[in-house]
């Protein structure tokens, strides 16, 4: 580990190094310098390794398909976006089509861009209700589906994927909400992703909603098993079930969305610090109880109220916004939500 907390890299030889900083200023790349000589490093330093074919080829495939997919996001970066989760083989005669459809619709109605992976089922449902101007979508080449689904083919919010994983990095890191109705394999592996990234700090909290119908509590069963066999086997802490909410009501999954919102804003790591941008400054008597319910996840000090700090300021990352900061355990990232349910009762 470098003494920054970030991994330490294969040694780039200094000629490489050179290049990759003199190509930088040929480009006229002016903000985040660093950023870029790293990148170009790690290519030019993939080259020097000489390897293996496969490897360049999936290292190549990949970097495009990022370069595609985040050309498609960046003109809608400020829209809040919700991804959609489910299964591609809901037909449309099935009661979890029209509950994806409904909300969809519902939230594209209160201001957010849907994003699906663009297939069929419920991610075809989704992006009907949301309507085409309102979606984004995010398919992957499979040798036995047809591509992007008729709501959203062609548009120029659509791009397709050769890999999962660099789909599932869009699926994500754009969206500050999720939705995830039934599916199979696809569904459950990108659901406990999500909770995994919640869980270890490696991604920001976000609010999950586990969307079920009224008949049909396929999320009440998952929610049971965690329970039952990983929270029970100490496999997960009970704390962590508070990342999500199982519901079969679309206006409760709406609301929990909204909720999270309420005084919330985001959430930057600087150094040792969380920095929590919110709505509303809090009061004395609000910081105080924050330390006296959340102090366990305080490494040193307590919870204090803070300008935007340098990078924030250096990046114009909502530097308008009150903030509270406070040196962070790290490794109780999933304590986090009750930390933002709490703020949003300010």
């Amino acid at each position: 580990m470098t003494l920054d907390g970030r991994d330490a890299a294969l040694p780039v030889p200094p000629d490489v190094s050179a290049r990759a900083a003199e190509l930088v200023e040929q480009l006229g790349v002016e903000r985040d310098q660093r950023f870029a000589r790293e990148l170009l490093e790690a290519a030019l330093g993939l080259l020097t390794d000489r390897p293996d074919p496969l490897d360049l080829k999936i290292a190549a495939a990949a970097m495009t398909e990022m370069r595609e997919a985040f050309a498609v996001f960046a003109p809608y970066e400020d829209v809040p976006k919700v991804t959609v989760f489910g299964s591609a083989r809901t037909t449309a005669d099935d009661p979890l089509y029209a509950q994806a459809t409904e909300i969809a619709a519902t939230l594209a109605e209160r201001g957010w861009m849907v994003v699906t992976g663009a297939g069929p089922g419920i991610m075809q449902a989704a992006m009907e209700g949301a309507g085409r101007a309102h979606s984004i979508g995010v398919s992957i080449r499979l040798p036995f589906e047809q591509g992007a689904n008729p709501v959203i083919a062609g548009d120029e919010k659509s791009v397709s994927m050769k890999y999962f994983f660099t789909r599932k990095l869009m699926l994500v890191k754009e969206s500050r909400a999720f939705v995830c109705l039934p599916g199979g394999f696809g569904t459950l592996d990108e659901t406990f992703e999500l909770l995994t990234l919640t869980q270890t700090g490696k991604g920001l909290p976000v609010p999950i909603v586990f969307l079920d119908t009224p008949a049909d509590p396929f999320w009440e069963a998952i929610d049971a098993m965690i329970h039952d066999q990983l929270v029970r086997r100490g496999l997960v802490a009970e704390g962590d079930t508070k990342l999500y909410l199982v519901t079969s009501s679309c206006e409760e999954a709406a609301a929990e969305i909204d909720r999270f919102y309420r005084n919330y804003h985001s959430i930057r790591y600087v150094g040792d610090f969380a920095v929590v941008r919110i709505r509303r400054t809090p009061t004395d008597e609000q910081l105080a109880e924050l330390d006296r319910r959340f102090g366990y996840l305080v490494s040193r000090g307590r919870f204090e109220r803070s300008e935007a700090m340098e990078i924030e300021r250096r990046h114009d990352d909502h530097v308008e916004l009150p903030r509270i900061r406070f040196a962070f355990s790290r490794h109780r990232s999933g304590d986090l939500r009750a930390l933002i349910d709490s703020l949003n009762t300010f």
